[in-house]
């Protein structure tokens, strides 16, 4: 072997490492050379030196178990208090809303483009928080989240906080699963860079402290990638919960229906590898594959009885009538929406994601405004709002997962899902925020663990530096994780000229406005141009919209949404043009005084 290959490879393969052989790069006791401890120079016995490696065992399971826990309290810590400070963003009132007629009244009508499973998570939290909903109320989902916070004598940050918690908790679970996955696979130490890449995430904190689907369906997506990786040893076991993993995310939101026949040639590929490392020297054969297939319907079975048990969950009698925003949609997406065995709702669901698809959506890329979409909107975004550190940790991780033996069975576990969701998303019609891609975080700090497979001491030196270097970027932007940018972009502050919506400003600060308003320029007169949920006024803010004003009597305070910035047009660029800019809140919100 030559030394180049001694350098990168660990004897092994992944077959090996799947049937319950110790991980690539998990500890392996060292072999005492020398004297013993205490300075004799009689021979360390058997025994002696088996009660040493325990010892030393022990010493670095207690060091991971500190390091998991610091790791998932950092997260919690940053989650839990950006949670606290935000008030409600875009789309959190209408799933809140939902939720409760969901709980209260059973009743499907609201948000049917997306499946209930999201929903009742978050309606779990809020079923603790007793909040009261007029059950005659009649409008429509955005009027259902602004009643049940504004109009209906609930305290919205208390029953906000109520509604986050299941998500923030499912949050932190799914780090396990992370962590556990790339255990699996590289041992101890990659495991841990993994849970690092993910806890420190700026994208996963901020969505994951929010009331939304987005992070729980990425979650949902990766346990089920696990967990099918786990049926190479023991299929029967694993490969019914990967079903039900894979249904609770087809159940919390539509974007992960491209990555179901992905996940399910997985489970051909586990059944095939876990007969033929049980049978040494089997050769393939259409009985093998058939079983495989056979297990992969199984797998669609009980994702599909998932989806199904979500809605009946909501309504046991199942009683739906069809809004009348469903669109009639034809074509090859009309078939799928016909022939999927989902529940009426979730098909008709489909129909209203692909009518937005037919949509024309506003973008802001780079500082450029545009109508229509951009292929390489996402990937940019991704770029921009991705620590560098973990940028370089997801590539390198990516090429090893491919270039080492060992590893190299785990690769279309770990790369194939995402690569065909970002592919799907990147064809979508709407540029709206790297929340439509949040399932790369999440997978990719997976990948990057494979990074420890190098065996040269400078590797090693190289990724703990990067892996510090997200540490210090993350908690920089702490507590403005949405807005967060990287440092070759300018960093946190700069975000709002090169991206918007999601990315930057979905509504959060209306409170901190309102901090910021009382502290700073109490008494002033106030102009306001709010993108997001929030009612102003319910947060002591008192303005006037400077568009439905005649120009020369807007004089005072200008406070503008940087969304709104980035796309002023006509009467509202004409007022910031001839303002000038004295404060941020939150890298969000712009202050401008006008004269």
């Amino acid at each position: 072997m030559t030394r180049e290959r001694r350098a990168v490879l660990d004897p092994g393969d992944g077959e090996r490492a799947s049937a319950g052989a110790a991980p690539v790069g998990a500890e392996q006791p060292p072999t005492p050379v020398g004297p013993p401890g205490d300075g004799s120079s009689t021979p360390v016995t058997g025994e002696g030196r088996t009660a040493r490696f325990d010892r030393l065992r022990q010493h670095r399971r207690w060091l991971f178990t500190f390091a998991v826990i610091a790791l998932l309290v950092e997260m919690a810590v940053a989650m839990v208090t950006t949670a606290v400070e935000q008030t409600p963003t875009i789309d959190e009132p209408v799933y809140a809303g939902t939720a409760v007629v969901y709980l209260q009244q059973h009743d499907l009508r609201f948000n049917p483009e997306h499946p209930p499973l999201g929903k009742l998570i978050i309606g779990s939290g809020l079923a603790f928080a007793h909040p009261h909903l007029d059950p005659h109320f009649t409008g429509n989902q955005t009027e259902l989240g602004r009643r049940l916070l504004y109009e209906s004598g609930n305290d919205p940050g208390r029953l906000m906080l109520w509604a986050r918690l299941p998500v923030i908790t499912l949050t932190l679970l799914f780090g396990l699963v992370v962590l556990a996955f790339a255990r699996d696979l590289t041992g101890s130490a990659g495991s841990l860079v993994a849970l690092a890449l993910y806890a420190l995430s700026p994208d996963l904190i901020a969505h994951g402290s929010l009331a939304t689907l987005d992070v729980p369906a990425a979650g949902f997506l990766l346990t089920s990638a696990w967990l099918v990786w786990r049926a190479r040893d023991r299929p029967r076991l694993y490969l019914p919960l990967a079903g039900t993993a894979l249904g609770a995310a087809a159940a919390t939101k539509m974007s992960v229906l491209p990555a179901v026949p992905v996940l399910l040639c997985l489970v051909v590929l586990s059944v095939w590898s876990a007969r033929r490392t049980r049978t040494v020297g089997a050769r393939p054969s259409l009985r093998l594959l058939a079983l495989g297939v056979a297990a992969a319907a199984g797998v669609a079975l009980v994702a599909v009885a998932v989806v199904w048990a979500t809605y009946l969950a909501v309504d046991p009698r199942l009683r739906w009538t069809a809004p009348a925003q469903v669109p009639d949609i034809h074509g090859m997406r009309g078939l799928i929406a016909d022939r999927l065995p989902f529940p009426q709702p979730y098909r008709d669901g489909m129909r209203i994601q692909f009518g937005f698809e037919y949509s024309t959506w506003e973008g802001f890329l780079l500082g450029r405004h545009y109508r229509g979409a951009l292929w390489y909107y996402l990937p940019t975004a991704l770029l921009i709002k991705t620590p560098l550190g973990m940028l370089t940790l997801w590539a390198a991780g990516a090429v090893v997962l491919g270039a080492v033996r060992r590893l190299r069975p785990a690769a279309p576990y770990v790369l194939a899902p995402p690569a065909v969701l970002l592919a799907a998303a990147m064809l979508g019609s709407r540029d709206l925020g790297v929340r439509y891609a949040l399932f790369m975080p999440v997978f990719l700090a997976v990948a990057a663990a494979g990074v420890v497979m190098l065996r040269r001491r400078w590797a090693h030196l190289v990724t703990a530096a990067l892996v510090l270097f997200v540490a210090v970027s993350s908690l920089l932007t702490y507590p403005y994780y949405l807005p967060y940018s990287n440092e070759a972009f300018g960093g946190t502050s700069r975000t709002h000229l090169r991206l918007h919506d999601s990315n930057v400003d979905w509504g959060q600060d209306l409170g901190r406005l309102a901090d910021r308003l009382r502290l700073r320029y109490p008494g002033e007169r106030v102009w306001l141009v709010y993108k997001g949920s929030g009612v102003p006024a319910q947060y002591g803010i008192h303005a006037s919209d400077p568009r439905k004003a005649p120009l020369d009597s807007v004089h005072g305070l200008l406070v503008v949404s940087d969304s709104s910035v980035a796309k002023a047009e006509g009467r509202l660029a004409e007022l910031i043009d001839t303002s000038r800019p004295v404060d941020e809140v939150g890298h969000s919100l712009t202050i401008y005084r006008r004269p």
